[in-house]
């Protein structure tokens, strides 16, 4: 119904602000991310929507980008999973970190959000898996055909299960090596290395 209020935040609570615009005041639950992203009142945002409309309610879901509402419609579209689960996963990891954690299939990543249990993780990674993308810098196009496909998933692959093995989390593993430009000469070792380096830094 509605794309996006722009106004001016008057009021903040813990999962809810009212943004003004043109001498209207309007609830709109948002992210604890976005929270903490305004800071305080005062400030003039623009904030992309979600209405949802049902017999007893009519609320609206706000989000600073348009990643982040296209990835909360996304949720919602799962089995079990409604607009107040959507936005606590969403309050719990980010857009990026999300989709880390669904595409590792990292269950207990997005189990920490609240009223998600283990089974829920499980059917969120099972029905986005195949319809979410990472936003990674894409290699230049002498890099790629140095880089054949099979081989450098088989190498990234190998590392990940390494770092996993060591104890790091299928989420943390995948976003470490994801960062590393990969070159003809680097085997799974070798990406490994680089990628534990990178983890310390995320």
């Amino acid at each position: 119904m509605y794309a996006y209020f722009r106004g001016i935040v008057t009021e903040i609570e813990e999962d809810t602000i009212v943004l003004e615009c043109n001498h209207i005041g309007y609830n709109i639950k948002v992210p604890t991310s976005v929270i903490s992203d305004l800071a305080c009142t005062g400030a003039e945002v623009k904030i992309y929507t979600y209405t949802s409309v049902r017999e007893d309610a009519f609320v609206l879901y706000g989000f600073l980008t348009k990643d982040d509402l296209k990835m909360f419609k996304q949720l919602i579209t799962v089995n079990g999973i409604g607009p107040k689960g959507a936005l606590g996963i969403l309050s719990v990891l980010s857009v990026s970190d999300l989709r880390f954690a669904i595409l590792a299939g990292d269950a207990k990543a997005i189990a920490k959000a609240p009223g998600v249990g283990a089974k829920s993780a499980e059917r969120i990674i099972l029905e986005l898996k195949n319809k979410v993308e990472l936003t990674l810098e894409e290699p230049s196009t002498v890099q790629a055909e140095k880089m054949p496909g099979i081989v450098q998933s088989g190498e990234k692959n190998e590392a990940i299960e390494a770092m996993v093995a060591l104890g790091y989390s299928a989420t943390e593993a995948m976003k470490a090596v994801s960062q590393i430009a990969i070159t003809e000469d680097m085997d799974s070792g070798s990406i490994l290395k680089q990628a534990l380096k990178n983890i310390v830094r995320l």
